[in-house]
This record gives structure tokens, sequence and C-alpha cells, in this order.
């Protein structure tokens, strides 16, 4: 026998006996998996949007039938479908706490100018890139809509100002526009919570106001103003408590210089017309 035929024999034996153990080991060490883990993925939208906190409906379904998740927990899931999952598992549905991407920056063309002309690519991480896009306030959006066209579920269009605007009844929370976003100016919130600092500029006073009309100028008076707890600064910017909600007035805007912390209970911002949609392009060089 040549030993070019025994090294073959001996490889195709060994992978026989390999097979082998794998096949018994499949045999007598798998973990059957729970047939309703399939049956509630069948009732998840197929987004694998994230919003949920696990990295697909396939996770996040086996979360539920192993009891470490509550139906309520999708947040793209009509309220029918989740009753339906609760049903199928003979559990609590959960309470649905409404989550909603905001914007800490209300700073648009007409509020905060441009230092130079930004020339290249039309997106925000080619313009952060490249002098901060041109904008003087190198804290505030760029208004190049990277937000926009990460968003799966269309909950964004441009407004006029060249901000993005949320929609409230799209927005799944799903954290795409979070990602996007190079200056880190959106954060998912509870959509019962009204008090909204639109400003992530860290400089106070003239300094703060000469880059943007809008900007916080760090007086502190919403923290003075708010009940204790739900306002508290930090640097020369304010902080809502995240678990201040119930506990949120309308007080703690209404001496704000600029009107940097506002009141929001539906979109942050107003586009055109009720229901036009400015869409930007993929990117190009303007």
């Amino acid at each position: 026998m040549s030993t070019l035929v025994l090294a073959a024999a001996i490889m195709a034996g060994l992978g026989l006996a390999l097979a082998v153990v794998l096949a018994v080991s499949y045999r007598f060490l798998r973990v059957p998996e729970d047939p309703r883990v399939e049956q509630v993925e069948a009732l998840l939208p197929a987004s694998n949007c994230g919003g949920c906190g696990h990295p697909g409906c396939r996770a996040f379904a086996e979360a539920v039938v192993q009891g470490r998740a509550r139906p309520s927990g999708c947040s793209v899931c009509s309220a029918e479908r989740v009753e339906a999952i609760a049903d199928l598992l003979g559990v609590a549905a959960g309470v649905r706490v409404r989550r909603i991407a905001r914007l800490h920056c209300a700073g648009g063309t007409a509020h905060a100018g441009p230092a130079a002309r930004y020339q290249g690519p039309a997106t925000c991480g080619a313009a952060a890139l490249v002098g901060g896009g041109g904008k003087a306030c190198a804290w505030g959006c760029l208004g190049l809509a990277d937000c926009q066209r990460a968003c799966t579920f269309d909950a964004i269009a441009m407004s006029p100002d060249d901000l993005p605007v949320v929609d409230p009844a799209r927005c799944t929370a799903c954290g795409a526009c979070v990602d996007a976003c190079p200056r880190g100016l959106f954060e998912i919130l509870p959509l019962a919570q009204p008090l909204l600092v639109q400003c992530a500029l860290p400089l106070s006073g003239d300094a703060a106001r000469s880059l943007c009309r809008v900007a916080c100028d760090g007086c502190g008076r919403c923290a003075i103003d708010a009940l204790p707890g739900v306002v508290a600064m930090q640097g020369n910017l304010p902080v809502v408590a995240a678990d201040s909600a119930a506990r949120a007035t309308l007080e703690a805007t209404l001496r704000c210089p600029t009107g940097a912390i506002r009141w929001v209970t539906g979109a942050q911002f107003a586009l055109a017309e009720p229901g036009a949609v400015t869409r930007r392009p993929h990117a190009g060089t303007g």
C-alpha cells in the first residue's frame, strides 16, 4: 500500500470516528429546545431592532419563554400580539413602558450658525471628522441625517431647520439613531418623561450663547425651581433624574432664559407641514 493511500485511509478513518463521536454526543448531550420559542418568535415582528434589549427577536423569544423577560418588552409588537404571547405562555404580559429617542440639541440652522463652509460627503460621520462640519457649536447636531438613514422604521424626518424630528408613534426605541449620531446627542428616554434638556454644549454664559441662541448658559435656575431630586447641575448642564417623570413639573422650565430645557410631551420639533417628511439624500458631496 502506497504512502498516499495509507494517509487517505487514516484521514477517512479519523473523520468517520469523529463523526460517530459527534453523533453520539448530540444524541445524549443535546438540550432540547422548548417548542414554544418558535411559537413566540412567530408572533414577534421579526424586525430584530434590539429595542427590547436583546440582540434579536429569537433571543427575546428565548428570554420570554425562560421567564427572563416579559412579552411587553417588545416595543414593536402591537398590544394584541403582546397579549397573544402572554396567553400562549400563561404569563402576565407586563407593563409596557413606552420609550422614545430624544435629541439633546435644539440648535438648528436658525439658531446655531456656521463657522465655516463644509464641503465633503453629506453625512454627519464625515462632517464630524472635518472641522466639525463647519458648525460654530462643536457639540450640536450636524443636521446631515445619519440618524434618519439609520432608522428602519421611518420614524425620523428632517425639519426645515435641519434637525431630526422623531415621530413618537413610529419610534420603537431601537437605538439605531443613538449609534448613528457621531456626537452622541440621542438618548432613549421614557415617553412619559416630559422634562427634556435640549442642549449638550458644556460652556456657560456668553460663551455658550455666542455659539447658539438656544444653548444652556449654565444659570442653574431649572435646578433651583424643580422639585428636590428632579434636576441637578453637572458641570454647566442640567441633568434630569431618570426616575423623576412623576415628580417633574413645568416650573423647572419657566425661568430658563434660552429655552434649553423644555416640557415635551410629543415630538420635539415641528415639520414644515403636518405629515410632511423631508428626506436627505444619501452620502454625496456638498
